[in-house]
């Protein structure tokens, strides 16, 4: 079924593996796509963008059906699942790339992204909210093999193990009643 009233907004929570993995648990997220954003295309690959000599974020490019869910909702699942309070830092992944930002591509989700980050946020975190909200001036799709990581990986990478499954079963318990129907796969 296809669906022409899909929205989409850039977020970056640390190593997109971990992002990608969060929402593609969320009723209403049709697509999730990593990548990168805050830079050039000539340095928009991961060797470049890891090694913290580019202006990229890991990012996801998260696609939802705003008739599901809104882009508050999304937010919500965002300041709950990483921690906005380290500038350059999630756990152990350090450096410039795994930022906590916000991409937005209008006025309206730059007021939404505000709003969020001064009243939602806050309520989750004692610490001051370090996540930057900048205008979305390009993505770019990460490498093949970085789609879907946890889904194809899962705990055969110690990281998906330690890193990545605790998130997953967070947002599975915090947002239980904004989880897709998986019975019937």
């Amino acid at each position: 079924m296809e669906n022409n009233h899909l929205d989409s907004i850039v977020l970056g929570g640390g190593c997109f593996w971990c992002v990608e993995a969060v929402y593609q648990q969320v009723e209403g997220i049709h697509e999730i796509v990593s990548g990168y954003a805050g830079d050039t295309e000539e340095t928009a690959n991961y060797d470049a963008v890891c090694s913290g000599r580019t202006k990229h974020a890991e990012v996801v490019k998260v696609s939802y059906d705003p008739s599901t869910i809104s882009l508050e909702e999304v937010f919500e699942i965002f300041w709950a699942t990483h921690n906005p309070t380290t500038p350059n830092q999630q756990g152990n992944d350090r450096g410039p790339q795994y930022r906590s930002i916000i991409f937005y591509k209008n006025e309206e989700e730059k007021r939404i992204a505000e709003k969020s980050k001064s009243n939602v946020a806050p309520k989750i975190w004692d610490d001051p909210i370090v996540t930057e909200i900048d205008p979305l001036e390009a993505f770019f799709p990460a490498e093949t093999h970085h789609q879907n990581y946890y889904s194809n990986v899962g705990d055969r990478n110690p990281y998906c193990t330690y890193v990545i499954t605790p998130k997953v079963q967070k947002v599975r318990k915090a947002f239980a009643d904004k989880l897709k129907n998986t019975s019937s796969s």
